[in-house]
C-alpha cells in the first residue's frame, strides 16, 4: 500500500496582465488628475490613483479570460 503524501498546497499568483493594468491605469489617473485638478489637495490626486489602480484589477483579469496572458 502506498504512503499518503500530503499534497502542497498550489500557489495562485495574477497573471502579469492583471499588474500592468493596475500600475498603469493608476498612473494614467494619478496624472490626468494631476493636469485635471491643479487646484486641489494633493490627497485627490492620490485617491484618483488609487481608483485607477483599483479599476484595473478586474480590467486585467477580463483581459485575461478575453486574450490570455502577457508572456
Amino acid at each position: 500500500m502506498k504512503a499518503l503524501r500530503k499534497k502542497a498546497p498550489v500557489r495562485r499568483e495574477w497573471p502579469a496582465v492583471v499588474y500592468f493594468w493596475a500600475f498603469g491605469l493608476a498612473i494614467m489617473s494619478y496624472a490626468v488628475a494631476r493636469l485635471a485638478l491643479d487646484g486641489r489637495p494633493h490627497p485627490v490626486h492620490w485617491l484618483a490613483g488609487l481608483i485607477g489602480g483599483l479599476a484595473g484589477i478586474p480590467i486585467g483579469w477580463a483581459w485575461y479570460h478575453w486574450r490570455g496572458d502577457l508572456f
